[in-house]
């Protein structure tokens, strides 16, 4: 491989560690960063100078630039080994289709040496409704909201990238993440509402992974994943709706949500959760467990809420 093209070659002797960056440093891109061995350089892109101090408490490397301004992400070229990408596309994008997030990246990434692999995280939205159906990687995408065609559009041209330019892209399709100590990582919010849930001939499957079983999962793909792949995130829960809230609640101790029926649930319920409730699969995780090699430290939500 030319040194240009090498992710090491083309560097001085103190770049020559592994240096990753994490585009898209929230909760999961924070907990990536902590399971990273220390001897590695820690990254992260951030838009707020105020984020700064709090990154490098952790150990993290800030570099402030912005995926919607494509100027300032010039110094990220070169600088990284490995990427993993986390960042979500923009909602309010006049192109509701496409994510000009992941295009301002993959620019600057080809500006000089090239990262050795880079790992994206997507949403298992992108299939679609499939009814209950099991879904394995090779199954064709069919998104049906604007929020899943984005993530198809960065999906292609990452996998474009990759074939072009020889890193190693691995794409992580996720469903619900959730974790206790999480904003929002847990059903429990919503129990207090007395939010409803559909009645069981309704319902439909979802899926889940728990936070830092996926932050292991990105780093499993960073290291060991097949390039130009897709795996599923996923646990091995297979559990409708309903009965994850139920669980929830008689964890919490709390009662058990309403159930409505569907006609009733769309004069109801905010349009976000009726999107949600529109989709029924369940997600195969084999590659996960097989070609990343990875054991789930939660392989059910119940022993995810549980811990």
């Amino acid at each position: 491989m030319p040194s240009n093209l090498n992710p090491l070659g083309a560097l001085p002797f103190r770049f020559r560690r592994e240096r990753v960056l994490i585009v898209g440093c929230g909760d999961v891109g924070q907990r990536v960063a902590r399971q990273l061995p220390s001897r590695l350089k820690r990254m992260a892109l951030t838009s707020s100078a105020e984020r700064m101090p709090a990154l490098r408490a952790q150990g993290i490397t800030p570099l402030q630039g912005n995926l919607d301004d494509s100027a300032t992400l010039r110094r990220l070229a070169g600088l990284a080994t490995r990427v993993v990408h986390l960042a979500p596309p923009p909602s309010d994008n006049p192109d509701w289709r496409s994510d000009p997030r992941t295009l301002a990246l993959l620019r600057a990434l080809r500006l000089r040496s090239l990262p050795y692999s880079l790992v994206y995280g997507s949403t298992s939205g992108v299939y679609g409704d499939c009814q209950g159906d099991w879904v394995s990687e090779t199954r064709r995408v069919n998104p049906d909201t604007p929020r899943s065609q984005r993530r198809v559009h960065a999906e292609s041209h990452l996998r474009l990238f990759g074939r072009a330019t020889g890193t190693q892209v691995h794409i992580l399709r996720i469903p619900g993440i959730y974790a206790t100590d999480r904003e929002g990582g847990t059903p429990r919010g919503r129990l207090l509402k007395g939010t409803s849930v559909l009645r069981a001939e309704d319902d439909v499957y979802t899926n889940h992974i728990h936070a830092d079983d996926l932050a292991r999962a990105c780093l499993a793909a960073l290291w060991r994943g097949k390039p130009q792949r897709i795996t599923h995130a996923s646990d091995d829960t297979q559990m409708k709706m309903g009965d994850y809230f139920d669980l929830a609640a008689d964890l919490y101790q709390l009662p058990r949500p309403p159930r409505l029926p569907r006609s009733t649930a769309q004069e109801q319920m905010p349009l976000m959760l009726l999107s949600f409730m529109g989709e029924s699969r369940r997600l195969d995780n084999q590659r996960l467990k097989k070609e990343l090699k990875l054991a789930l430290r939660y392989p059910t939500v119940a022993a995810g809420l549980r811990a």
